[in-house]
């Protein structure tokens, strides 16, 4: 599937990151933003707040619904995406590029381990749908 990138690892809450060295980038999915629709809101933690794995960390509103974001990893936020707090619609735009949720440090290997491949990913919306 074209539309899920390879090189990113995936949640079944349909958040994606991506790993440069020891910072890892949050994401959702292009899968979430169709499903979501025109995202109205971003809602995110602030710089230095410790997130954990599985735990919610935000919150994201479209004109449909709101949905909690669930944390892929645990780990302190060391960036957050200021771009969505003027142009929330950059997530339906580029959910793989621009429209990056946060960024995070200190994370676990073992929290990595748990992710969802590109493959596995594309398997579970193919069963979710």
């Amino acid at each position: 599937m074209s539309d899920i990138p390879e090189e990113l690892k995936y949640t079944k809450s349909h958040e994606w990151l991506s790993q440069d060295e020891d910072v890892i980038t949050i994401g959702i999915t292009q899968h979430a933003q169709l499903l979501l629709g025109d995202v109205v809101f971003v809602e995110l933690p602030e710089i230095g707040d410790v997130i954990h794995a599985g735990q919610e960390f935000g919150v994201i509103e479209s004109v449909k619904a709101a949905s909690d974001l669930y944390a892929p990893v645990s780990g302190e936020v060391i960036a957050i995406n200021e771009e969505l707090e003027d142009s929330p619609s950059t997530v339906n735009i580029s959910p793989f590029g621009d429209g990056w949720l946060l960024q995070v440090k200190d994370v676990e290997q073992n929290d990595l381990d748990e992710l969802l491949s590109a493959e596995e990913y594309e398997k579970f919306i193919a069963e979710e749908d």
